[in-house]
């Protein structure tokens, strides 16, 4: 049985985990290879676990054997706490050039433990064009000890000048028994509720593991599904748009408004209020103001991922749609509404089928630049009524 290592918790990206050893190996012998490079593009779809694969390549250059996973090193590198691992994280809707700026400034300095300073970059693809400019002049004059590990959903969400100096390794979706397995072994769920979120989430671990331990998920997923049936008149495609983005509303507000109030309270008592009866210090009204504009950006996110999720729900609905009106049945996600599935199936033609299928990635496509929520699934459930 080989030794534990940080790449085990990789599913499905045998291909890619033998790379970055041979990476890491290359690294640890100090000698100049081609296996190792100072930037990396990790690349594929929702949830095949590209800042998984990055973070674990990150932990492995920084531990003392390589990546075993369960030292110090590999484990402060997986909750953010190593000082020479930087991840970041937007939670806006893009990356902007002052924050690029400063992470140079920081990236700069020496490694202070030995060894390498990596930077993960996990959502590269929202740069804006001004910030991945002055990313490029990094990459192109690397620091001798820093890694650049970028991560987005294709090559082409990155700068063509990027590009051409990383190098590249695609992800691939983990398959339905692969995402099984791991929640059954890794966070002991139940078989068979294993097996219905790896295949409503279409091989996401992470979304998957949401579905499987959130029961309040589960429903708002249920309701949504239940939408496509209701779409008989234009009015009640009013009323199933405005069910959709109330559902995502709630969804991303369940999520950000506990945690905006506690970043709220803290950065206040950071300025001291409350500690002697008095208000607080010089800059603090200007920090906090800066901080709710920061929150209102992460919200506005959060409404805009949580109806994207929904909309690829409901995309699921019509595949399976298709795959009945084809008599391809082996594969059908959606198990427990299959006789709805199987109804509505003999009741429309396969051509239909597929041009409602092309309009909800149309409207995705809207929603990432921009487009007002509401007016957009509007539009969308009228196309689909």
């Amino acid at each position: 049985m080989s030794a534990p290592s940080i790449f085990d918790e990789l599913v499905g990206q045998s291909h890619i985990t033998e790379i970055l050893q041979g990476a890491v190996a290359a690294a640890r012998s100090g000698e100049e290879s081609q296996e190792m490079t100072h930037a990396w593009i990790f690349t594929g779809p929702p949830g095949s676990g590209r800042s998984s694969a990055a973070v674990a390549f990150a932990a492995a250059l920084v531990c003392p054997t390589g990546g075993c996973g369960t030292c110090q090193a590999c484990r402060s590198t997986q909750t953010s706490g190593h000082p020479d691992v930087e991840i970041i994280r937007t939670e806006g809707l893009s990356i902007k050039i002052d924050e690029i700026r400063e992470l140079l400034t920081r990236t700069s300095w020496a490694p202070s433990m030995g060894g390498w300073r990596v930077v993960v970059m996990e959502d590269a693809d929202r740069m804006t064009e001004s910030a991945a400019n002055a990313l490029l002049k990094a990459i192109e004059e690397p620091g001798a000890r820093t890694v650049w590990l970028l991560c987005a959903p294709t090559l082409h969400d990155i700068l063509p000048t990027i590009r051409s100096r990383c190098r590249h390794l695609q992800l691939r979706t983990p398959s339905t028994h692969d995402v099984t397995e791991v929640l059954e072994k890794r966070d002991g769920i139940s078989p068979a509720m294993a097996d219905f979120a790896a295949r409503v989430s279409q091989g996401h671990i992470g979304r998957a593991r949401y579905i499987a331990t959130n029961e309040h998920v589960r429903s708002n997923r249920a309701q949504v599904m239940k939408l496509p049936l209701q779409l008989t008149s234009i009015a009640a495609a009013f009323q199933a748009a405005q069910t959709l983005v109330d559902l995502a509303t709630q969804e991303a507000n369940a999520a950000t408004d506990a945690r905006d109030e506690a970043e709220t309270q803290a950065l206040a008592e950071a300025y001291g209020k409350g500690a002697t009866g008095r208000g607080m210090a010089t800059g603090g009204a200007k920090a906090i103001k800066e901080l709710e504009k920061e929150q209102k950006s992460r919200a506005t996110r959060a409404v805009r991922d949580s109806l994207d999720g929904a909309l690829l729900d409901i995309a699921t609905f019509y595949r399976d749609v298709m795959l009945v009106q084809s008599g391809a049945t082996d594969s059908i996600i959606n198990i427990d509404i299959i006789d709805e599935i199987t109804a509505f199936a003999h009741k429309t033609p396969a051509h239909a089928t597929v041009k409602k299928i092309n309009a909800i990635m149309e409207t995705r496509t809207n929603l990432s630049h921009n487009a007002a929520p509401l007016l957009t699934i509007e539009a969308l459930m009228c196309g689909l009524a």
